[in-house]
C-alpha cells in the first residue's frame, strides 16, 4: 500500500515511487487497488486539486516485484518519457538474489521469450522461435552470503517475466520464485526481484537524472546486501 514516504523523486512533470512487493502498478480487471490509483488520490488531498489528477505510468513491474516505477505528471512528459523507452534510452538495473551462483560470475543472457499469456508466465529459449521475442540482460554478482548471492541486472530489452525466465532458463532462480524454479517461497508471498535504479534524461529540464530504490530494510537479507555492496 502507497504512503508518501515511499516518493523518492518528485518535481511538476514526474514522480518516481519505491513499490513494495505485493502491490499492482495498474488496477487488475476485479478492481483490486493500484499503485496508479492510490497516487492519484493522494496528490489531490496533498495539492488540493479540484479535478482529476493526471498520472501516468511509463513502465510496470510485476506484482511480486518491489522499487522504483517512474510516472509521469503531465501529458508531455509522458509521451517524451514513452518515447525515450521505446528508443532505449532509458537505463533500468535491478538486484536480484538467487538460489545459486551463476558461471560466469558476469556476462550476457541472450533468450527467446515466449510468453504464455494462459498461465502468465514465460519461457526462455535458446534458439529463436516462431512466436518468440529476442531477450537480453547484463549481469554481474555483487556479493554472496553463505547460501545466496546478490546479481546486479542490467535489461536491455523489455520482455514478459524476463529477468525471472532468463535467470531460470540459466539455473539460478531467483529467491521465492516458485513460478520460475525456485525451492521455497518468501514469507511476505513476493520474490527477490527489485527495481534499483532508474536513470534518465529528464524529458523538460533536458539534466541525467538518476532514481535509486532502497530495498525493504525489515528483510534481514535484503538488508544485508545492501550494506555488503555499498
Amino acid at each position: 500500500m502507497f504512503e508518501a514516504e515511499d516518493i523518492l523523486y518528485e518535481d511538476n512533470h514526474l514522480l518516481v515511487v519505491n513499490k513494495h512487493c505485493g502491490d499492482l502498478v495498474q488496477p487488475d480487471p476485479d478492481g483490486t487497488s493500484a499503485l496508479e490509483d492510490q497516487i492519484k488520490a493522494y496528490i489531490k488531498v496533498r495539492d488540493r486539486k479540484p479535478g482529476e489528477v493526471f498520472l501516468g505510468v511509463v513502465h510496470r513491474i510485476d506484482r511480486p516485484v518491489s522499487g522504483a516505477v517512474l510516472f509521469a505528471k503531465t501529458s508531455k512528459a509522458l509521451a517524451r518519457l514513452n518515447e525515450m523507452l521505446r528508443r532505449g534510452e532509458m537505463s533500468k538495473t535491478y538486484w536480484a538474489i538467487t538460489e545459486r551462483l551463476p558461471e560466469p560470475t558476469e556476462g550476457r543472457l541472450r533468450h527467446y521469450i515466449v510468453r504464455d499469456a494462459r498461465n502468465n508466465r514465460s519461457r526462455a529459449f535458446d534458439t529463436p522461435q516462431p512466436q518468440g521475442k529476442e531477450a537480453l540482460l547484463d549481469y554481474k554478482v555483487l556479493c554472496s552470503s553463505t547460501n545466496y548471492h546478490l546479481l546486479e541486472i542490467g535489461l536491455l530489452t523489455g520482455r514478459h517475466h524476463q529477468i525471472r525466465a532468463q535467470l531460470s532458463k540459466a539455473g539460478c532462480p531467483i529467491r521465492g520464485d516458485l513460478k520460475y524454479g525456485a525451492r521455497r517461497s518468501n514469507p511476505d508471498g513476493g520474490i527477490s526481484l527489485h527495481s534499483r535504479t532508474v536513470s534518465f534524461v529528464h524529458p523538460v529540464r533536458k539534466e541525467p537524472l538518476t532514481v535509486t530504490a532502497p530495498v525493504d530494510g525489515s528483510d534481514n537479507l535484503w538488508r544485508f546486501f545492501e550494506q555488503s555492496a555499498g
